[in-house]
């Protein structure tokens, strides 16, 4: 299968420290290739890969942070990734199949091209106009990294879900329970990854508490203001970002991991990982968090700060080779490989438009003119429209697009408003600031 893996630039692939899509997508293309797939790359120079790698960025475009700074326009980054998706989509009859993890800017080349592009949701869909272009685009396939996100969402025309996985040969357990002395914390320094709650867990149980992770510049403010204070190098310590074996080594030393979120986690990696340590994982309920954490068996999902509290009392308690085990069977790589694949192929076997053009016209026209033309391509749409006014007659066409229309379908609600009592998280470490707005 030829199969096009169109990563974000913003960091590499996979990433030095910080970065799960990144990381999603290097495990993701390793692994086809590893299975004979003939895989293209397309991402930053300096990224790692077996795959035919495809630079489309001199560097991980957040080394050129400073110079977007100046660059009131945002041209810089936007120049790169918009070379990148022409490249992608003028080779389009490369591939058997484009996978897209950048996100919505992706969605406006997709109905352009015969080749299948199926798109994953390594986010919540927000702001307000990124939600209008995904609904916009709602007949494209997707692929939720968990059901949470499909009920959120349920606009759209969704493959699957497909939880992540990772390489459990990379993270080596450790079950001893003895020399173990503080509490764990992984991610971004941000108010919805709840490193307040987190400092305030452990003050509750007299724990020593490690913070790790980085501080974007958008979260300064609130590091300065809501945590500096606390950490004091003893009982709240903060380390910074760590590279993989020093993040191993974080997590299968501690008691436990923290992860005391306020906004709809679309995933979260930082739990499977953990678990794959052998470290139970402690967790508000939000998001997708249900879905990863077996209640009271790999860890404990928490309706409150103070529930939360009163279950990382009993850390000791959790079985930390179940909790191995757990992952092992849920969350490997090869499992995650294996949904993907099975999209893949879902979605070549419906193209096939040239087999179907072929079959007797009696066939079709039994069909009726509605069906037979939404079995036509982009491309041969565009062909006959050229040719007089039937297909326009058959097909309609909205918004500069054709249509089969179809009795009692329902269209996208373009004005899905999320519930008002959800906080909007900071979603610069999906996007960068200039494509959130002022």
């Amino acid at each position: 299968m030829r199969i096009a893996q169109v990563a974000p630039l913003w960091e590499l692939v996979p990433p030095k420290a910080y970065g799960g899509t990144e990381l999603v997508v290097h495990l993701l293309t390793e692994e086809l290739v590893r299975r004979g797939h003939e895989v293209t790359l397309f991402a930053a120079s300096g990224s790692k890969t077996s795959a035919r790698l495809e630079v489309c960025a001199p560097v991980a475009l957040r080394e050129l942070e400073e110079q977007t700074k100046k660059d009131k326009t945002h041209c810089t980054v936007m120049a790169y990734e918009l070379k990148m998706l022409q490249e992608v989509f003028q080779r389009a009859d490369e591939f058997d199949v484009i996978h897209n993890h950048v996100g919505f800017q992706t969605l406006a080349f997709a109905d352009f091209v015969d080749t299948p592009v199926v798109t994953t949701l390594h986010n919540a869909l927000n702001p307000e106009p990124v939600r209008r272009l995904f609904y916009r685009n709602a007949h494209l396939p997707y692929i939720s990294i968990s059901h949470y996100q499909q009920q959120l969402w349920p606009e759209l025309n969704y493959a699957a879900t497909i939880h992540h996985g990772i390489d459990l040969n990379k993270f080596h357990p450790c079950y001893e329970r003895d020399g173990k002395d503080y509490l764990a914390f992984l991610g971004r320094l941000s108010p919805e990854k709840g490193p307040h709650h987190a400092i305030r867990i452990a003050k509750e149980l007299n724990m020593k508490l490690i913070l790790a992770g980085k501080i974007d510049r958008v979260d300064q403010v609130f590091y300065d203001e809501e945590l500096a204070h606390h950490v004091d190098g003893e009982q709240i310590i903060y380390i910074g970002e760590l590279n993989h074996p020093q993040k191993v080594a974080f997590l299968r030393n501690a008691v436990a991991t923290l992860c005391p979120v306020e906004w709809p986690e679309p995933f979260g990696l930082v739990m499977i990982e953990s678990m794959a340590c052998g470290t139970p994982v402690f967790a508000l309920r939000d998001g997708s968090i249900p879905e990863v954490i077996d209640q009271e068996q790999s860890g404990y999902v928490a309706d409150s700060v103070e529930e939360l509290t009163e279950a990382v009392r009993r850390y000791r308690d959790y079985d930390r080779k179940l909790v191995r085990r757990l992952v092992e069977k849920r969350f490997s790589v090869q499992r995650m490989v294996d949904d993907h694949l099975r999209v893949y192929e879902a979605l070549i076997a419906k193209r096939k438009p040239h087999k179907t053009l072929l079959e007797p016209e009696s066939k079709l026209a039994a069909c009726g003119p509605d069906l037979t033309s939404s079995l036509l391509t982009p491309s041969q749409i565009a062909g006959m429209k050229q040719s007089g006014p039937p297909l326009r007659q058959s097909v309609p066409v909205r918004n500069g697009r054709a249509y089969a229309s179809t009795a009692g379908a329902t269209a996208p609600n373009l004005n899905h408003i999320s519930d008002a009592s959800q906080p909007d998280p900071d979603m610069s470490e999906y996007y960068p600031e200039y494509l959130l707005g002022p």
